[in-house]
């Protein structure tokens, strides 16, 4: 196991009916900015029930922050907290409401003459942050447990990830009830979201981290029990929306990625497809992940035979007929999930792919991985791969 920090300090408050207790997790005299997406908290009544929560408080509300939140709307919500002098931020919605406010926190406060350079210098630059909280309504990112995010500036096609110990909100609302109103797409997106965050924790090599291993495949195995059920009940089951709700949480909440390498290129290069052509981010990254795996079977061939015994229960065969049974089945349970893995079902062709690749180096990302051998050429094979 590799020396690591681990340092998390989100108090999650969870179950049903929990958003009452804003009144007690909100500080008294905060002047509190909610922010959301789009109108979705307003008509489920979830937005009523964090006003009714927040009492006498002094409260305005920010809506707009879009799938893929962009800089220019962040930044419009960081004028009103200046103008309106509020102290609290409080994000009702999914990790892209969650991951605005991070950043709307941090460019609050920001001293630079420019807030895009936390996202140019990835959040190394945050040196505070207003403090906020979360109330989920739509699990898949696990931002409501983290101190990352990722921000799309739309003029110039650039969607970049930002961290800082800054940027941890103080508390997160974790009601699965919320999570009743959701479209088949969006839990089918949030179910492939959290996998595909565990895979990059866990899907590496080797480094004797038994417990950490274990935690991911739990996660993993939950995935793909409650997937399909998620889509087939007709009436949503408060146990398995309780699951998936706390399984990506988990997901990325920085306790299993401890102690162990990490990958994260399908991120940066599913990051690169959504910004260009606007795809869902959980869909990126069904395109991206199989033919990544495929790609490097070498360089994670031992985490890939543990994974397909492990998860998959694939016992049998050489061990390169397991790895490709690995990759198989991945594919079919995002298939399954109703997501497509490849660029042909968003008409995506060849021509596509070098200005993807083009992207990648224009944002640094010529070296990725566990153990940055995803060069650009790597990068340019793994699209090729998932035409």
């Amino acid at each position: 196991m590799q020396n690591f920090d681990y340092h998390n300090p989100t108090h999650i408050v969870f179950g049903q009916g929990r958003i009452a207790d804003l009144g007690k997790l909100v500080p008294a005299d905060a002047k509190v900015l909610i922010l959301v997406g789009g109108s979705s908290a307003e008509k489920t009544g979830t937005l009523a029930e964090v006003r009714q929560a927040l009492g006498a408080r002094s409260h305005a509300t920010f809506s707009g922050i879009e799938p893929n939140p962009s800089f220019e709307t962040s930044m419009q919500a960081v004028q009103q907290v200046k103008d309106g002098h509020f102290d609290f931020l409080l994000a009702v919605g999914g990790g892209s409401v969650i991951d605005a406010v991070k950043f709307i926190a941090a460019a609050a406060l920001f001293e630079g003459s420019d807030a895009w350079s936390i996202l140019q210098k990835h959040g190394s630059n945050i040196t505070q942050a207003l403090p906020f909280g979360t109330v989920l309504t739509l699990p898949a990112t696990g931002s409501e447990m983290n101190s990352g995010g990722v921000i799309t500036r739309r003029s110039i096609g650039a969607k970049l990830a930002f961290g800082s110990p800054h940027c941890y909100p103080v508390f997160s609302v974790l009601d699965p009830t919320k999570t009743y109103t959701l479209p088949p797409k969006q839990l089918a997106n949030g179910v492939v979201d959290a996998f595909v965050h565990t895979i990059e924790q866990y899907l590496t090599y080797p480094v004797n981290a038994p417990l950490q291993d274990r935690f991911a495949e739990g996660i993993l195995q939950t995935l793909i029990e409650i997937g399909p059920r998620l889509l087939a009940d007709a009436e949503p089951n408060y146990d398995d929306r309780a699951n998936l709700v706390w399984a990506a949480t988990l997901a990325l909440n920085g306790l299993i990625g401890a102690g162990v390498p990490q990958d994260w290129s399908t991120h940066m290069v599913g990051h690169e497809l959504t910004a260009l052509h606007g795809i869902d981010h959980a869909r990126t990254l069904a395109i991206v992940l199989p033919s990544m795996l495929h790609e490097r079977r070498a360089q994670k061939q031992a985490k890939l035979l543990q994974y397909g015994e492990r998860v998959w229960g694939i016992t049998s065969g050489t061990a390169d007929e397991r790895v490709d049974e690995a990759i198989a089945r991945t594919r079919a349970f995002f298939e399954s999930m109703g997501i497509p893995t490849r660029l042909g079902a968003y008409d995506l062709g060849a021509d596509a792919i070098a200005a993807v690749v083009k992207q990648l180096e224009a944002h640094g990302m010529t070296r990725l991985g566990e153990q940055r051998e995803v060069t650009l050429e790597v990068s340019r094979r793994v699209l090729e791969g998932a035409l």
